[in-house]
């Protein structure tokens, strides 16, 4: 006969979590490096698509730049570690830049922006929950930082109209798609096994316990 298992709703960052492990920080290694390939392909990609919604509105080019900082919200839902979110973003800039981009080593500084961003996001929250209200915060914190960074190196001759439009943009962009994507991305890990070692992967056995 199979018995039911009340299920915890997550399982929350506590003392212990504060440790890192050898496995933590090798997978944020690993995470790095497939966004950082990943990052690398999208900077080849995006500028049609954005350079076309962005026509008549140039702020409108925020909507495809979110898909930069998905890598440390990615990197803070598995670990779940204070640092995970900005050594994981950090670390996928750095492999982007030397694979080659356009923006050369000024890809580090938004890794660092982006991540700090989104770390701020759970680091509000006690780093002790890590549903949508710090998946959202963080997300729009990370495309804030990372549009402030923007008025300063890129959109010099802009107004501070649409300053602030790129910031909400991006800001939004990165809160509701980065999340999303970042959410999708871990569901599938923890559901293919990758996760076992992390909380992910302990909610993901826990939910198919009988």
């Amino acid at each position: 006969m199979s018995t039911s298992v009340t299920q915890p709703t997550e399982i929350r960052a506590s003392g212990q979590l504060s440790r890192w492990r050898t496995i933590d920080l090798l997978t944020c290694a690993f995470l790095g490096v497939a966004f950082g390939v990943a990052y690398w392909a999208w900077g080849l990609a995006y500028e049609a698509p954005s350079n076309a919604v962005s026509a008549g509105f140039p702020p409108l080019g925020a909507l495809f730049a979110w898909p930069w900082l998905v890598a440390g919200i990615v990197g803070m839902l598995i670990i779940r570690r204070p640092g995970a979110a900005v050594f994981t973003e950090l670390l996928a800039a750095t492999v982007s830049a030397l694979i080659g981009t356009q923006w050369g080593l000024t890809t580090l500084v938004s890794g660092l922006v982006q991540g700090l961003g989104v770390e701020l996001g759970f680091a509000a929250f006690g780093y002790a929950t890590f549903r949508w209200g710090p998946l959202l915060l963080g997300g729009f914190l990370g495309g804030a930082f990372e549009a402030v960074y923007e008025w300063y190196s890129y959109w010099q001759d802009w107004g501070m109209g649409y300053k602030w439009a790129y910031l909400f943009l991006l800001g939004g962009a990165v809160a509701i798609f980065g999340s999303l994507l970042a959410v999708a991305l871990t569901w599938v890990l923890a559901q293919a096994g990758a996760l076992n070692a992390f909380p992910p992967g302990q909610e993901a056995r826990e939910r198919h316990a009988v």
